[in-house]
Formats: structure tokens, C-alpha cells, sequence
């Protein structure tokens, strides 16, 4: 597909293509994927198994971070056994953040949707539009840390860019 001009398109896909840009992309999609692992768990534990909402965010965080870090690791073209210190513990501390925010905003949907007197669809529709929102707001800030602190490329190596964003890359 090419794109002529100055348009906003082909500057936005210029900057896709890019070694930031494909990280970029390749998290999104991992927390698009990870997003529904928790979304759906948090669907079960509140319309199926009416948990109360810590525990659903609980249940649904680790859900969602687990599909996270294995996700999350591809995204940075990392293999093998992660180094603890550098890639695991960090990330367990930004995912306790993450539970933070997200169990508030799972705290606060069952209680918009408490307000309202709201029941099954209805209900899990309110929790899951907060819990989403909480994700989004978190987005941005996780892949900036992820980024630029927990996978920051080193070495010479690490420089070069994924051929395209689906590639396995090499491990830094």
C-alpha cells in the first residue's frame, strides 16, 4: 500500500514504521489482547459468578497480566528465560499500580451501576465501561515505561528494528 503526499496518513504510517512505531503497534495489539483477557474474566466474575468487585478485579487484572507479560516481552523481541531484575520484577511493580487503578475503577463501576439499580447486562456493561476507561488511562503510560525504562533496548544490537512488526526479532 503506498501512500503519496504530505498527508496526515503517510506521516503517521512513516512513524509506524519506525523502531518505536513497531513496538508501539506491537503493544497495542498485546493490550488489545490482554484487555480481553481481563474483560471477559471480569464479565464472568460479575454477571456469572457475582463476585464482589475486588475480588472480579483481581481475578480479571491477573487474567489480563498474565497475557501481558508474555505479550509484552514479544513486543520488545525479547526470548528466553527474562532477566528477573531487569524485566520481571519491574514489571510486577507496574502491574500492582495497574490492580490499583483498575480495582478502583471496578470499585466505582459496581457502584455507578449499584446507583442505578442496574441488573445482569445492564450491570456488567456499566463495570466493563469504567474497567476499560481505567485501562486506557493506564495505555500510554505503561508503554512509555516499558519503552524507554523496563525494555530499553542495549547495545548496538538492540538498535536495529524488527524487519516488520510481526517478526520475532532478536533478543536483547
Amino acid at each position: 500500500m503506498m501512500i503519496m503526499g504530505n498527508s496526515f496518513a503517510a506521516r503517521v504510517w512513516c512513524r509506524l514504521r519506525t523502531a518505536k512505531g513497531i513496538r508501539f503497534s506491537r503493544f497495542a495489539g498485546a493490550s488489545i489482547l490482554a484487555l480481553l483477557a481481563s474483560t471477559t474474566t471480569l464479565s464472568v466474575c460479575d454477571g456469572l459468578l457475582h463476585l464482589s468487585s475486588t475480588v472480579a478485579a483481581v481475578v480479571s487484572w491477573f487474567a489480563g497480566s498474565v497475557v501481558s507479560y508474555v505479550l509484552t516481552r514479544w513486543a520488545w523481541s525479547r526470548k528466553g528465560k527474562p532477566d528477573v531484575l531487569r524485566e520481571t520484577l519491574p514489571f510486577l511493580g507496574i502491574s500492582v499500580l495497574v490492580i490499583g487503578v483498575v480495582g478502583l475503577a471496578t470499585k466505582l463501576g459496581y457502584a455507578i451501576a449499584a446507583d442505578l439499580r442496574l441488573h445482569g447486562v445492564e450491570h456488567v456493561a456499566v463495570v466493563e465501561f469504567v474497567f476499560v476507561v481505567a485501562n486506557f488511562g493506564t495505555f500510554l503510560t505503561r508503554f512509555v515505561v516499558f519503552h524507554h525504562v523496563l525494555f530499553k533496548n542495549r547495545g548496538k544490537e538492540a538498535m536495529k528494528a524488527p524487519r516488520h512488526a510481526f517478526s520475532s526479532g532478536n533478543s536483547a
